[in-house]
């Protein structure tokens, strides 16, 4: 008798000790980034039991593939890559202790506790990086086919204003000297909407960029949408594509659009990217990207750029121009720059971690988003606390008062019952959300139903005149069937809502199957041995306060 009170308070013990050991506040490094830009590591203590979105405050999305941009052949494939590229682009992020995971078949659920920009972590996780070098057309291929494409759509009843139309100021200040004088008596094509609207800047013989394109920021909805029509997009020449600028440029008074035409096939594309950092150019204290190209995309890299030096080059994100396309004035190999003229260094960094991450093969829409303030998890920390406390404080109350000394025994059971289970959550690196706190107090109740289906079980021995030591033995032993029956059905419920649910229900399920084993141990074994010491320091009892 007394080597196994030995043995089960040594196990009780080892228990304690294990709770305190994974509750004790550790070191933990923090990557965050700093205003410049930069990634930083800092030290913090803290406790390891993780919180959740709705504790600690930040950002909860729900995505699915934007299949109006570009429709997926396979969209099962393209989800999973999806999730793969987002892990990767959140991780370099700097979130502390991210949740990204797919929702049933279609969707992406990612959750970034304490995040203090929400709309750059949006951008991030919504941009499809989808990296290009393509060569600009030098075969005037637009100026050619405008005639064409305004024949289109006059057939379509769109017309533009017709007449003589000199080309603009602005064209004039960009292509300046010889070419400018010779611009001066040249009329545009007369006739339709984009012969008025496309202003061309350079060509063959020009001093402008060879198939550069101007068009005022105002008719730049406008223009794009007639370009995309089938009958305008069959007038231009094979081998061509027209992409647009990706932001607008400011010259003179009006800003203006730039519209540049490119051969269709890109030289590289950023899949054969393998590393990429943002920098500041000591010269012009512009943002730049510098890349770094793998084997197979450096050679063929350097084939390509060696066979069009002196040509125009345009770098495409998503298909957008970034920035005016440089000449290529050598062979480029490896390594290659991206300059983002006036863009802030955060924005360089956040092109690079999203092009080393890799492109999304689909670009993906928001479809839920739902923000929690960092005062508001605060509240509700506040409040999760007050509820466990006021409800622990009335089971303990109900206890004692009804059940006595048995009462008291079981109260110091739940203590070690939450001990057990914040070091077993903290253990399991499981995330306690707002639903999780729930599910704690919730569980305090499951613990001592256990209590009283034993303790009721007790009464009912003392009653039909059994000793004190019989009748504890008998309660405990015929409760069980009792006990396993209500903890597995809930299991299985928690299991249920583990296996279908999503982050808080998830939180929910964990911290309630947690609770439930720990108050199994606690109910049966610890309480056990509790009487076990009290009927060892009094063998003769023959009543018990119950």
């Amino acid at each position: 008798m007394i080597g196994t009170i030995r043995n089960r308070i040594i196990a009780i013990a080892v228990l304690i000790l294990l709770s305190v050991w994974y509750l004790f506040p550790r070191d933990q490094t923090i990557r965050s980034r700093g205003s410049d830009g930069a990634m930083r590591e800092s030290v913090e203590r803290r406790l390891p039991l993780r919180l959740g979105l709705d504790l600690q405050g930040g950002m909860h999305l729900q995505l699915e593939l934007d299949q109006s941009q570009k429709v997926s052949a396979n969209p099962a494939k393209d989800i999973d890559l999806a999730l793969t590229v987002l892990d990767k682009r959140i991780n370099e992020f700097g979130v502390q202790e991210p949740l990204i995971q797919k929702k049933g078949a279609d969707r992406i659920v990612v959750e970034l506790a304490g995040i203090k920009d929400p709309d750059r972590a949006k951008a991030i996780v919504q941009r499809s990086a989808f990296l290009e070098f393509r060569i600009t057309d030098k075969t005037a291929a637009l100026d050619k086919a405008i005639p064409a494409m305004d024949r289109a759509l006059a057939a379509l009843g769109i017309k533009g204003t017709l007449g003589k139309e000199a080309k603009s100021s602005v064209v004039q200040q960009l292509l300046k000297g010889d070419s400018a004088k010779k611009s001066d008596s040249t009329e545009a094509p007369s006739g339709g909407v984009l012969a008025g609207l496309i202003q061309p800047i350079g060509g063959p013989g020009g001093q402008g960029t060879p198939g550069e394109y101007m068009v005022p920021e105002s008719a730049f909805p406008r223009v794009d949408s007639l370009l995309r029509l089938p009958d305008v997009k069959r007038a231009l020449p094979r081998g061509v594509e027209l992409r647009w600028a990706a932001a607008p440029l400011s010259v003179g008074v009006e800003p203006y659009r730039y519209l540049y035409a490119l051969e269709d096939k890109a030289i590289v594309t950023g899949s054969s990217l393998i590393d990429a950092s943002a920098s500041i150019d000591q010269l012009t204290q512009g943002a730049e990207v510098d890349f770094e190209l793998d084997r197979a995309g450096a050679r063929k890299f350097g084939t390509e750029t060696g066979r069009h030096i002196g040509d125009f080059m345009a770098i495409l994100l998503d298909d957008r121009v970034q920035g005016r396309p440089p000449v290529i004035q050598g062979r480029i190999d490896k390594r290659g720059r991206i300059t983002l003229g006036n863009k802030s260094l955060q924005d360089a960094q956040d092109l690079a971690l999203t092009l080393k991450a890799g492109a999304l093969p689909v670009p993906l829409k928001i479809v839920e988003e739902r923000q929690v303030g960092a005062s508001l998890g605060k509240d509700s920390i506040n409040k999760g606390i007050v509820a466990g406390i006021v409800g622990t404080a009335f089971v303990v109350l109900i206890m004692i008062g009804y059940y006595r000394l048995a009462g008291v025994l079981s109260v110091a059971a739940l203590a070690l019952y939450i001990l057990f289970t914040l070091g077993a959550l903290s253990m399991l690196e499981a995330t306690m959300t707002l639903p999780g706190l729930a599910g704690l107090v919730l569980s305090v109740g499951i613990a001592v139903d256990a209590n009283v289906l034993i303790f009721e079980r007790i009464r009912e021995e003392l009653a039909l005149g059994k000793t004190v030591r019989l009748s504890i033995d008998e309660g405990f032993k015929h409760a069980m069937n009792a006990i396993i029956d209500s903890n597995v059905t809930t299991v299985l419920t928690a299991l249920f809502l583990f296996q279908f649910g999503t982050g808080p229900v998830k939180g929910f399920a964990v911290t309630l199957t947690v609770g439930i084993a720990a108050s199994m141990i606690t109910a049966v074994f610890v309480t056990r041995t509790f009487f076990m010491i009290w009927l060892q320091q009094r063998p003769t009892m023959t009543t018990l306060s119950i």
